[in-house]
This record gives structure tokens, sequence and C-alpha cells, in this order.
């Protein structure tokens, strides 16, 4: 869409190896519609002239006089097996600035090396999961049944090893000595979108505040 609204300044997107294999693969999906768009006229800039990728590691991802981002491997994906064992990279990111100092878990299981970014962070944006919520939504829409017993069991290890409980979160946060928690990108509930009780869990065990995120928040 910004590419269609005339944009021609680049966008650049910075993440984990395959970042860039993913944004050529998304211009690609485009390539014929902006080609129809070209010929069309009004347009000479290309869609590959507007984004790029970028693959980064782990450690310091950029700095300036404003901000410091630094990124630590997390484990996401540390329960892979087999030929995929280690090909995967999930990264979670720490943002200082000279104010405050925020800090995002991404997807991850239990990580010391994500305890030890978010060490003193003013905020910490955590994914959420609950494994048993999960697995009764898919259980109420029929999903679950139409799965085989090693697809269920290849589920319930990907959402137990992959992924944070919410006692899992309060212990990291708690470690990390960080202020505020911001439960993000949430499980979804079986007959509620209430997540009150989520927060009040994780409370039990961290003393700082805990928050559940809310689209266009600002802190």
């Amino acid at each position: 869409m910004a590419w269609d609204r005339q944009r021609t300044k680049p966008i650049n997107v910075y993440g984990p190896p395959r970042t860039h294999d993913l944004v050529k693969a998304a211009i690609r999906y485009y390539e014929i519609s902006a080609e129809i768009r070209i010929a069309d006229g009004g347009r000479t800039v290309p869609i590959d002239g507007v984004f790029f990728g970028h693959d980064v590691g782990r450690g310091l991802i950029y700095e300036d006089a404003n901000i410091k981002v630094t990124s630590a491997e997390n484990s996401h994906f540390a329960f892979h097996t087999g030929d995929a064992s280690g090909k995967h990279k999930s990264y979670a990111y720490r943002f200082e600035t000279p104010d405050r100092v925020i800090v995002f878990t991404g997807d991850t299981g239990p990580s010391e090396a994500v305890t030890e970014l978010a060490k003193c962070a003013d905020l910490l944006v955590t994914e959420t999961s609950s494994c048993e919520e999960r697995k009764q939504a898919m259980i109420k829409d029929g999903r679950w049944e139409a799965m085989s017993p090693a697809e269920q069991a290849g589920i319930m290890r990907q959402a137990t090893q992959g992924h944070m409980t919410l006692d899992d979160i309060a212990t990291m946060a708690t470690r990390a000595n960080v202020k505020t928690v911001v439960l993000s990108h949430l499980t979804q509930r079986v007959s509620t979108d209430d997540y009150t009780p989520w927060a009040e869990e994780v409370k039990k065990k961290f003393s700082g505040q805990v928050v559940v995120a809310e689209d266009l928040m600002e802190f």
C-alpha cells in the first residue's frame, strides 16, 4: 500500500536470519500488480527499489544519538530436532533511549538470555500464553479432534517449550528486576476476552505493574 500510494523513500526491515528472504518473497508476491501499475503510468520507482530486508544477528543491532538496540537469541525454536535443529532463529530486542529501556521478548520459552537482556528494563513487553486455554479453544472449534495423536503431541510440545506460561513471565520479570510488564500476543481465551485474571496471576509472583496490552496504548 505504501508503494501504491507513491512512496519512493526506502523502507528497511531488520530481523533475524531469512528476513531478507521474507521481504524478497513479499515483493515477488506484488510484482505482477506493480508491473501493471507502472504500465498504467504515474510510477517510476519499481517496488523492489523501496523495500529492503536485512538479516541481523545477536548483540548490537543499531545505535545513534537517540537509541541503542541490542538483541539476544531466545528459546522459541530450541525444541526443534532433526534437520531443523538450530536452523531457525528467534530474537528478543532491547531498546535503550535517554529516558527509558523497553524490551520485547518476541515468541519465546523460558530463556536465561532474554532474562539477562531485560535487566532493569522500564517496560517488558512479553508474549503471553496459556497452553491449556489454547488446547480448549481447539477442542471447542473441532480442530483438536481432527488432529492425529502425533499432531496433538507436536502442538503441545510447541506450546509448552516454545512459549512462556504466566508463571514463567512472573519469574523472568522478577529476576530481571523490570518495572512494568505488558502482556501482549495473547493466546485466545475460551468464551471471554477478559485477560484481567492473567494479569492477577502474574502479580502473585511479580511485585511491579502488570498491564494487559491493547491496541494504540501509550506509555
